[in-house]
């Protein structure tokens, strides 16, 4: 029940931010703005991430009680998400809410932290553990280095085009910018897709030592 609830609540607010995007993509671009499309495009690709990332975090974390906090961060990465999308054509604004969209996933990811490290004691089994050490490797990784260094990156970006509007704005250096940004989340989804088909079998196996050690538990004769 929790897992559907959880699924639910990820595929509904990121069902609003592909809203948002494709809203304001229709008038950009029906506007003649060209530039608006690499926005565009790796806007489409910050949605397949976050779904992507929630479905892995749902499918491996995701045990009752239902986590208030949890949710309700997901809730805040999808608004600032959103706001993002409204601002196509506009390359400084989209960097600086990019930047702290990458806050707010990094809160999520550090709030995570401590429920994988409670899915690790709850799950004793060969497979879980196997299973749990893959997922807090991963999430250390997304802590320490990805997440700051998309931080850095979108904070870096915005501070460049607020410093040399001529360059980034009047001559489309940002095209550079956002062509980077696209090829780095192009990489990272790639990874994340690599990650889950790893973890695919093991997430079975877990839930089913889950199931095990529940029946055991409720019928110990």
């Amino acid at each position: 029940m929790v897992v559907e609830i959880e699924l639910t609540l990820c595929s509904i607010i990121q069902g609003v931010a592909l809203y948002f995007l494709v809203d304001n993509a229709r008038l950009v671009l029906s506007g003649g703005q060209s530039a608006a499309w690499p926005y565009a495009a790796t806007g489409l690709l910050i949605i397949l991430l976050f779904w992507s990332r929630s479905l892995i975090h749902t499918l491996t974390l995701i045990r009752w009680p239902l986590e208030f906090v949890h949710n309700f961060l997901y809730i805040a990465c999808a608004l600032v998400e959103a706001l993002a999308f409204t601002r196509l054509g506009d390359p400084f604004m989209w960097f600086v809410l990019t930047a702290l969209y990458a806050i707010m996933v990094w809160a999520l990811f550090v709030y995570d932290k401590r429920i994988v490290e409670l899915r690790g004691k709850d799950s004793a089994g060969p497979v879980g553990s196997r299973l749990y050490a893959m997922v807090g490797a991963d999430q250390r990784l997304n802590i320490a280095i990805i997440i700051p260094a998309i931080f850095v990156f979108n904070a870096g970006s915005a501070i460049a085009i607020h410093a040399k509007p001529e360059f980034f704005l009047q001559r489309h250096g940002h095209l550079i910018l956002i062509a980077l940004q696209a090829i780095g989340l192009l990489l990272y989804l790639a990874s994340v897709i690599r990650a889950f088909i790893k973890f695919v079998p093991l997430i079975s196996a877990t839930r089913g030592e889950w199931r095990a050690a529940a029946e055991n538990a409720s019928h110990p004769g």
